[in-house]
């Protein structure tokens, strides 16, 4: 069966999360947006654990946890902060479990590292290669997911705290690593610039702090709806299975481009390269971005398309395009109203963003939502590139362009 998954999100118990991010209110918009499995996030945090065991039914033919129609995987996201090599690395990673009670284990191993009742999202001294040592003594069944991988501050080849290899950080355990996660700021096609990569998944997830987040980037299976499937399928690389994912225009992303937010310099690497790396208004390094990263470690050209590679659509998000049209907010109650009428009557975000033909999307939708949908597919659209922290601005209309029709 063909369906959308989302592993990397966020509870109400990670730093800046909205409170509505429970397990019924997770459900209400997997639904709206027509993501069919999620990551629970955050299984480390104490009360989040006890309201994941209180919520979530076990099914036992896929492995999986279900509430309301929605399945779910444990999954959290974890901060390692350590020396090595006389340098203080920043690294974040992704762990799926196979069931809550190997969770209960996990977390009592961890626990004897650090504090993780803090936050949502534990930070603890452990290296990669310890954290990962430890979590497979307690099952070799855990799905391991290098997160984010270029974000400068936080992340396995981030510029400020990173690597320049898998084999750098993880030692003899990356052959643990399951897939890479690529970040908001990255694509799949930037990825396919760096060769010794090739051997891994890509996957592309949300990160989301609050539910309206939720399948901003996905993963689109087509395979038996299983734990073990998706890791089978994912350490594989299976392209017959493993379909595509969906993915922001990496421009969105915070940290595409580099620059100082605070000095508003907002630099391509070329422009960064002629000013030596340093802002030209407070002389300090500039924050360097995804892009001017993933150029440092390619060794092929933009465009270049690995044989076995799994392909990838860019989206940006319903409310985002409705708000484009009213020339509003994305938060505003407009949007929120011609978001809920919409989906009412055309079914699931994701079905309407990436199936509906050309031909459905004029006959059911408001003209310039279906126009911009439309612009989106063709990639007509300008972005404004994201940079130290702040997001990228997406324009998909020019002034004036969308009051006919409206």
């Amino acid at each position: 069966m063909e369906f959308v998954a989302d592993f990397h999100i966020h509870s109400k118990y990670s730093r800046a999360t909205s409170r509505s991010m429970d397990i019924p209110n997770l459900a209400k918009w997997a639904k709206l947006k027509g993501v069919n499995l999620l990551g629970t996030g955050d299984f480390t945090h104490p009360l989040w654990y006890q309201e994941l065991k209180k919520y979530l039914e076990r099914d036992n033919k896929s492995g999986l946890y279900i509430y309301q129609g929605i399945y779910f995987t444990p999954s959290v996201e974890i901060s390692s902060i350590f020396s090595q090599d006389g340098k203080v690395h920043r690294v974040h990673n992704i762990v799926l479990a196979p069931s809550l009670e190997v969770v209960g284990e996990i977390n009592k191993m961890l626990a004897t590292f650090g504090n993780i009742a803090s936050d949502g999202r534990p930070i603890l001294g452990l290296s990669c290669k310890k954290l990962v040592e430890e979590l497979f003594k307690i099952s070799s069944d855990l799905m391991l997911i290098p997160a984010h991988i270029w974000t400068p501050w936080f992340s396995v080849f981030g510029s400020k705290s990173g690597f320049d290899s898998l084999e750098d950080a993880y030692g003899k355990y990356t052959e643990k690593i399951t897939a890479l996660e690529t970040g908001l700021s990255s694509d799949p096609a930037m990825n396919w610039m760096v060769s010794k990569i090739d051997k891994y998944a890509l996957v592309s997830n949300s990160d989301a702090h609050s539910p309206s987040k939720i399948g901003r980037e996905a993963n689109i299976f087509n395979c038996e709806l299983s734990y073990k499937e998706i890791k089978h399928v994912l350490e594989t690389k299976d392209k017959n299975k493993f379909l595509y994912t969906i993915e922001f225009f990496p421009e969105e992303g915070k940290y595409h481009y580099d620059g100082h937010r605070k000095c508003k310099i907002n630099f391509h690497p070329s422009q960064t390269k002629k000013h030596q790396g340093n802002c030209p208004i407070c002389k300090k390094p500039l924050t360097k971005g995804v892009l001017s990263r993933v150029e440092e470690l390619a060794d092929r050209k933009v465009g270049f398309i690995p044989k076995d590679a799994v392909g990838y659509k860019s989206m940006v998000c319903l409310e985002e395009i409705i708000a484009g049209v009213k020339g509003v907010g994305k938060k505003s109650k407009t949007v929120e109203r011609e978001y809920e009428k919409i989906i009412k009557d055309n079914g699931p975000e994701f079905n309407i963003l990436n199936k509906m033909s050309i031909e459905e999307l004029f006959s059911k939708l408001p003209e310039g939502v279906a126009e911009g949908i439309k612009k989106v597919r063709d990639r007509k659209i300008e972005v404004i590139p994201g940079h130290d922290g702040e997001y990228g601005i997406i324009k998909i209309f020019e002034k004036g362009e969308t009051k006919s029709g409206q």
